[in-house]
């Protein structure tokens, strides 16, 4: 999509990026990440101190009320922004900040009803797809942690479900199992893998689900994709500064976040290995990291909270094997991928972190017993 904006010129993207500059002149704009859903540019501004911002419009097809997102947004920043005022942290934290228009709007439409909005960027700060120093590994524990700390006050029904069945494992085994009802699959040894994976972790996949609907584990605020490449480093000290991509903060179970936190950050080998002999779940990792969470999470987590850990562990890592192998199945509908066994890959490659996970449970329950 961003191929667009340079055949229509970069007059256009300024124009945009001015509804939201207030005073300042824009001098620049370019294309910015990596995400897969939004586009996303970087604005330069003539200004001496707040030099730039971030500007993105929003994929319409992924976020159907995009007025939402914005409304979530700017509930829980001013709540965080408050609370650090308040009670201020001994070290560097910050949170992106909705940026308004010139008519005070926190979006804007262009002629094309295209939804844009800004958010302020996080000088002196860089993000990592994979885990290239393991100094980061409390770090990012820190990050979560911490973001779960500033919203746990903040009432679950203040924002709205902008992503309905986000993370809902059952729902998902419900639509892999309507594709594989409609689709004639090509047995192959790969794929009889995959099939009997799923198949015999049917029931596993509704445990956290039960336990928020028996009232054992509450429904609190989550970010919803705390991935290693969403938290932004400091340049120079490179303590762990912000936890970004926040159209996801919703209503649901932290234990998703500390999940798939987990599963991105303790698989070395990353998603996208073709290698899968080489994939397992890295112990020291987990310790590291849980370490730098419940550092700053203890005082919210229940006795509860901590018997399921294990199992969001388990279940992340499966629910997205599951998603990529469901739309392998499908034919490649909703992952981008680089050619057509692509998303069958990347199944194997969160089946095999689940059967390590699985493998070393009890190591892994003890790490978080010896952590309460």
């Amino acid at each position: 999509m961003i191929e667009e904006f340079n055949t229509q010129g970069r007059e256009n993207l300024v124009a945009i990026a001015d509804q939201f500059a207030q005073l300042e002149k824009v001098i620049d704009t370019k294309a910015f990440g990596s995400g897969n859903i939004n586009d996303t540019f970087l604005v330069t501004l003539d200004c001496s101190e707040q030099k730039n911002f971030v500007l993105q419009r929003i994929n319409t097809q992924v976020f159907r009320q995009p007025k939402l997102i914005m409304q979530n947004m700017c509930t829980f920043t001013e709540h965080v922004r408050k609370k650090l005022q308040s009670t201020p942290l001994n070290r560097r934290w910050e949170i992106p900040q909705v940026l308004l228009t010139k008519n005070k709007q926190d979006h804007w439409r262009d002629a094309d009803g295209s939804f844009w909005r800004a958010i302020s960027f996080i000088e002196d700060s860089q993000s990592f797809d994979t885990m290239h120093d393991r100094s980061h590994a409390p770090e990012i524990g820190y990050a979560l942690g911490m973001f779960h700390n500033l919203i746990s006050d903040l009432s679950p029904e203040k924002l709205a479900d902008t992503l309905q069945g986000f993370h809902i494992t059952p729902l998902y085994l419900q639509d892999y199992d309507k594709v594989l009802a409609t689709t004639k699959v090509r047995k192959t040894p790969e794929v009889n893998y995959c099939l009997q994976f799923v198949s015999d972790r049917q029931t596993f996949a509704h445990i956290l689900e039960n336990a928020k609907a028996q009232g054992i584990l509450p429904l609190r605020l989550m970010h919803g994709d705390p991935k290693i490449n969403n938290v932004m480093f400091d340049t120079t000290t490179q303590q762990a500064v912000s936890v970004i991509d926040l159209d996801t903060v919703k209503p649901g179970l932290v234990h998703y976040d500390i999940g798939d936190c987990l599963r991105s950050g303790c698989n070395r080998a990353g998603e996208e290995t073709e290698n899968w002999e080489n994939v397992y779940f890295d112990t020291d990792l987990c310790q590291e990291i849980l370490a730098g969470y419940l550092g700053v999470a203890k005082a919210f987590l229940t006795e509860n909270d901590y018997a399921y850990i294990y199992d969001a562990i388990r279940l992340i890592a499966f629910e997205l094997g599951l998603r990529f192998f469901a739309d392998y199945l499908a034919g490649n509908v909703y992952f981008k991928v680089k050619h057509s066994e692509h998303n069958l890959a990347r199944a194997i490659v969160q089946f095999k972190l689940t059967e390590s996970i699985e493998s070393q449970e009890t190591q892994i329950r003890q790490i978080i017993k010896d952590m309460k």
